[in-house]
């Protein structure tokens, strides 16, 4: 039957077109290779260069990230405790008053 097996729709993806991200990739690996060879001066820190490197070196962070699922809310998490308080006093006294 189709109506359980209802095709997704084809997702949309975005192409720059004035951006080579394989030259800035090039370019960034040349400019490293020259500050480890002496030749440019060090780089001084900053938080943006690592930014992203623990997502990139998960697979499964990686894949939530690209599918842009979102980690629970804690206002869900409330709800979701609060239910199983409710099942649980329930179970224990038999009705459905405090």
């Amino acid at each position: 039957m189709a109506l359980f097996k209802t095709r997704m729709p084809r997702g949309y993806q975005h192409s720059y077109i004035y951006i080579d991200e394989r030259k800035e990739k090039l370019k960034k690996i040349e400019e490293r290779a020259k500050r480890e060879l002496g030749m440019l001066p060090k780089k001084e820190f900053n938080p943006e260069d690592i930014r992203g490197t623990f997502v990139k070196g998960t697979t499964h962070l990686k894949r939530r990230k690209e599918s842009g699922r979102k980690p629970m809310t804690f206002g869900v998490a409330l709800i979701i405790i609060a239910v199983l308080i409710f099942v649980w006093h329930y179970l224990q006294t038999g009705s459905f008053r405090f």
